[in-house]
């Protein structure tokens, strides 16, 4: 996908979905950490569903610990891989505590450096609590930035890597926003949406004709 075509995929996308947000409920930058944590191999709607009975209970760091795991589990049980979350989102919450006077801090290094959060999740953090011009490259972002020819890879921080070069400084902030609901809704894994795709003019992708 040449310059030209990247500026005008994302002026539709924006011009769509100007202020688009994540689809995880949440109202703290705790909640937010805590919910993204919670969404690893698992859809929004089922972390959505556990958070809206567990972040009335327990919403800090503190609160969470006061649970303890199994009280913690028995509210995220409906997700995938629960007890592995439980436990890293147990050993988060007591390092935020103990380091960071119970705030969720604001750099990479010790975003990553907490269970349970990798450089997806760190990317999302920066990007949806602070701001920050990152991509997080789950799923939906690797298979549009390689099918659509915005930022070809072989692994989600290879393509990282392209969208940082190839995405326009404007549309920086909110273009994972864009390209997970393209992914999630229109360009979908087995079989993409193309005749309904806002975006398919500027496209790489050519679907196969039947006739």
């Amino acid at each position: 996908m040449k310059p030209a075509a990247i500026e005008a995929f994302f002026a539709t996308l924006q011009a769509a979905n100007p202020h688009p947000v994540t689809e995880l409920e949440y109202a703290s930058v705790f909640e937010l950490l805590a919910a993204v944590l919670l969404s690893a191999q698992a859809t929004d709607v089922s972390v959505n569903k556990a958070t809206r009975r567990l972040f009335p209970v327990a919403n800090t760091p503190q609160k969470i610990l006061a649970l303890g795991l199994e009280g913690l589990e028995a509210y995220i049980k409906t997700i995938g891989l629960y007890r592995s979350k439980a436990r890293h989102l147990m050993q988060t919450c007591q390092i935020l505590v103990d380091q960071h006077g119970g705030q969720v801090p604001r750099t990479r290094e010790a975003l990553q450096a907490l269970p349970g959060v990798g450089r997806k999740t760190a990317n999302v953090v920066l990007n949806v609590a602070f701001g920050q011009p990152t991509f997080a490259v789950d799923t939906h972002i690797f298979r549009v930035s390689n099918r659509t020819g915005l930022a070809p890879g072989k692994t989600p921080l290879a393509v990282e890597q392209q969208l940082i070069q190839r995405v326009p400084a404007a549309y920086a902030v909110d273009s994972h926003h864009w390209m997970i609901l393209l992914g999630r809704y229109v360009c979908l894994a087995r079989k993409p949406l193309c005749h309904q795709c806002a975006v398919a003019a500027v496209c790489d992708f050519k679907p196969k004709t039947t006739g």
